[in-house]
């Protein structure tokens, strides 16, 4: 397992509009060269919202911009990293929720302390953009308070790194492991060439250690805190909706919801959800802006949304 040496460190972040953050890139010619280009790089979904920051060709682009080493180094360390073996030793580690104990506001104010590296949009803590995405679902879905709430929740689970996991093993686009690594993958032609279950014959086929259509219940995904977050929501019996559950799970799942891979491996509940997942979607992309809304303002009505669906201090 490669160890990442460059780590960036975040020190406890203001949440005032002012703060500006100082992200220092360490540019690595290894991991700078031979980045290749591919249509799924560049997946934009449609999205009829007025933006006044960015044009919607301008989200996830990863061929170029102020972020793209930052990004790149991330997403090689976790295509090197990210193995079978690697994932059933976190799905050890984390699934028991045995970590910590708090509750889901606590949780999401945390993420103040927390840039993603693996985001080419946005390089403000990711608090502000847990209430960009929830207000955006509330605009457009407003008699759907469980969907809301999801928008407010969707990324609490990358606290993980916050406890000493690296960014790759939380962050990012998610994929199958035991099987080919296909190539709506973001950087897929050049980021795996160290990765061992890449050159592994009982991994490297179409469907791997899997059946066709066995469904993704019964599909390993690269670590990180999609899983994980499932994981914390089913194990202290919150009760948000299965379709919420799945965005949850599987909104990073880029490959899957964003480019048509892995369909070989869904069954029918899968393919009722995908429409679920691609309308959560649009709001976790597009409302990232540098607009940043008042959470104080914000944090009664989306508590009164957590007591309903996940009250009280759960455990991580």
């Amino acid at each position: 397992m490669v160890n990442n040496g460059d780590k960036y460190t975040h020190k406890q972040l203001s949440r005032p509009a002012q703060t500006r953050y100082l992200l220092i890139i360490v540019k690595d010619s290894l991991f700078s060269q031979g980045k290749q280009t591919h249509p799924s790089l560049a997946y934009r979904p449609i999205l009829d919202l007025e933006q006044k920051d960015k044009d919607k060709t301008e989200y996830r682009n990863f061929e170029s911009g102020s972020l793209i080493d930052r990004v790149y180094n991330t997403y090689k360390l976790m295509h090197t990293n990210q193995t079978l073996d690697f994932v059933k030793q976190k799905h050890s580690e984390w699934s028991g929720c045995g970590h910590a104990q708090m509750e889901v506001m606590e949780a999401v104010i945390s993420l103040d302390q927390l840039v993603d590296e693996s985001d080419p949009d946005v390089d403000f803590p990711n608090s502000y953009h847990a209430f960009q995405t929830a207000e955006g679902i509330r605009r457009e879905h407003p008699h759907k308070d469980w969907f809301q709430l999801v928008g407010l929740i969707h990324d609490i689970g990358k606290i993980m790194a916050l406890s000493g996991e690296p960014q790759w093993a939380v962050v990012g686009d998610t994929f199958p492991v035991g099987c080919r690594f296909q190539n709506g993958i973001v950087f897929r032609g050049s980021t795996f060439v160290d990765n061992p279950d890449d050159k592994n014959p009982a991994y490297n086929s179409e469907c791997g250690i899997y059946k066709p259509n066995c469904g993704l219940d019964n599909v390993l995904m690269s670590w990180g805190h999609d899983e994980y977050l499932y994981r914390v929501m089913k194990f202290n019996k919150c009760t948000i909706p299965e379709e919420g559950l799945y965005m949850i799970r599987f909104h990073s799942f880029y490959p899957w919801h964003s480019h048509g891979d892995y369909m070989h491996l869904c069954d029918d509940k899968d393919m009722g959800m995908i429409p679920w997942v691609r309308e959560f979607n649009k709001f976790d992309l597009y409302t990232k802006t540098t607009e940043l809304p008042d959470i104080e303002k914000l944090k009664p009505y989306y508590q009164s949304l957590i007591d309903k669906y996940c009250p009280g201090v759960l455990k991580w």
